[in-house]
């Protein structure tokens, strides 16, 4: 929450200081007539003194009354009177302080000076002036209560932005609690079943072919459980600053990404070793999601994985990138299930790095992906 500040309130203190000092020097000037040099000596001390008023209110304060015992003028003590009441919270000071400005603007000078009738008159002027003096001191507290409900208001508005932020959080861990369960009891039970069969697979099988397409299957499985159970953690710490992420793939685990894939791909070229994680591991997603699509969809297919930056002739501007292409299939593909969220998901990465993904078919019966970033992608 924004408090709107007056127009007063954004006026520079040095400027408010010269102000105030320059009213009381004229409400001294106009009242020096008849004057000795220390009565202007006490005048000047009470004028220079409110420039330390917001540091010493009550020391100022106090400096200013011998100025207003000798003299006939109130800009400079109610100044002072003012400031001191707007920041002290001790009321009892404050009524003695008053009491104070009163008697010392009440009080003739010399002391000794005047007679019966004039105590009368002094008695009286004692009271109008104490009246007086009610109005720095109720405009000082008033400013400070001000300001007190100001800040109240902007405490209580991040008290009400923290709820609302308590509220989304257990929201959004009720929200991410449901998938989390989905996924352990459903996607993780069923491919834990397929881990278990690939290793029965494995030792049972007597081929060399069979038994390394078991282990495959085995090894991914496995891994694949391993996500599964870091994204499931994850989900239910519900974001929380303290959760502790997968270690996320790099550009160092491609080429066990590209033997491990089940297919027969090779992996040429190479990227500069200091670009962003973030750009890694898009490119590692991008070689991942190809590579799956090729063995879900042309099974027999063979691929290339091809790492380039624009200095080796392929592309445009600075930037860089990977290329996944596979040949026509050799055999049907089983129905396998597919939404095409996955290559939507790897454009959303290549946008977000203000790269660009492209994807289809080539000439020859194959598929292409194509990733490009910029050099100075994250």
């Amino acid at each position: 929450m924004t408090v709107r500040q007056e127009w007063w309130a954004r006026i520079p203190a040095p400027v408010v200081d010269a102000l105030v000092i320059a009213v009381a020097a004229v409400d001294v000037w106009v009242n020096l007539w008849d004057s000795t040099s220390f009565t202007q000596a006490l005048a000047a001390v009470a004028c220079a003194a409110l420039a330390f008023r917001q540091r010493f209110p009550l020391t100022v304060f106090l400096l200013t009354l011998p100025a207003g015992l000798t003299l006939d003028i109130v800009f400079a003590p109610f100044a002072a009177l003012f400031t001191l009441s707007e920041r002290s919270r001790d009321r009892r000071l404050l009524v003695v302080c008053a009491v104070l400005f009163a008697i010392a603007s009440a009080a003739p000078w010399p002391l000794d000076d005047f007679g019966s009738r004039d105590r009368t008159w002094t008695l009286i002027y004692f009271v109008y002036t104490l009246a007086t003096a009610a109005a720095p001191v109720l405009l000082g507290q008033l400013v400070q209560a001000r300001r007190d409900l100001s800040r109240q208001l902007i405490e209580i508005e991040e008290a009400r932005e923290h709820e609302r932020l308590l509220h989304s959080q257990a929201v959004l861990a009720r929200e991410r609690a449901q998938p989390a369960r989905e996924m352990h009891d459903v996607v993780s039970h069923q491919v834990s079943l397929i881990a278990v069969q690939a290793g029965a697979l494995q030792v049972a099988a007597k081929e060399p072919d069979f038994k390394e397409g078991a282990r495959t299957i085995r090894s991914l499985s496995v891994d694949t459980l391993d996500e599964l159970r870091h994204m499931v953690t994850l989900l239910r710490a519900s974001g929380g600053s303290a959760t502790e992420l997968t270690p996320q793939p790099t550009l160092a685990d491609l080429h066990k990404l590209v033997s491990t894939s089940g297919i027969d791909a090779e992996l040429t070229g190479e990227l500069p070793s200091d670009i962003g994680t973030t750009a890694q591991r898009a490119v590692y997603r991008t070689v991942q999601e190809a590579l799956t699509n090729v063995r879900k969809h042309a099974p027999g297919a063979t691929a290339t994985v091809r790492l380039w930056q624009a200095n080796d002739g392929d592309g445009d501007g600075d930037g860089f990138g990977v290329s996944v292409t596979n040949t026509a299939p050799t055999r049907p593909s089983l129905p396998l299930p597919g939404s095409h969220h996955g290559l939507i998901g790897l454009r959303e990465r290549a946008e977000l790095l203000d790269g660009t993904f492209e994807s289809g078919p080539t000439a020859d019966g194959g598929y292409e992906v194509r990733l490009r970033l910029p050099a100075h992608a994250d």
